[in-house]
């Protein structure tokens, strides 16, 4: 079985969850971080397909936001996870996932994932930093990914019938 992840990763975070993921899933698995490839693909190719980003400022990355509405259609009709790394818990994370991604997408999606995440000073520019210091109140680096919540994910994907 092939899946593809499809990610946007800024500081590496994501980047880091999805090699972690990538470990955990059965089958033949392509990781692509849109940072560095093109946005335009045949989805048709795999068997599942997993997206997934980062929230910076409250919002998902624009590229991800982007590949969703390029292949919205094809993602309704496949195998499909979603993710979200973030540092908020609770309900403000459910919202910045439900905000991250289309509500249709939500209810068609066979596993949803929030990760945890990581403030990376080392990796942010000045106003990052700023922001950072000034909404949260964090001056430095910090990580709360959740390795066993990513191990949960997988589970759910490995378990869908065309994986079986």
């Amino acid at each position: 079985m092939k899946c593809l992840i499809v990610y946007c990763s800024s500081h590496g975070t994501t980047e880091k969850a999805v090699q972690y993921l990538k470990e955990q899933l059965l089958g033949d698995i392509l990781t692509l971080d849109l940072k560095r490839e093109k946005l335009d693909l045949d989805l048709s190719y795999y068997d599942k397909v997993i997206v997934g980003g980062s929230i910076h400022a409250g919002r998902i990355q624009r590229r991800i936001k982007k590949f969703i509405e390029l292949h919205h259609d094809a993602l309704i009709e496949t195998d499909l996870g979603l993710f979200l790394c973030c540092m908020r818990d609770g309900d403000t994370a459910i919202e910045q996932f439900n905000n991250a991604f289309p509500r249709d997408l939500r209810k068609n999606s066979d596993a949803l994932g929030l990760f945890g995440g990581e403030f990376l000073f080392s990796k942010m520019n000045f106003l990052e930093k700023q922001i950072v210091k000034k909404v949260v109140g964090v001056t430095t680096e910090q990580s709360n990914l959740d390795f066993e919540a990513i191990k949960d994910f997988a589970a759910k994907i490995n378990h869908l019938k065309s994986f079986v």
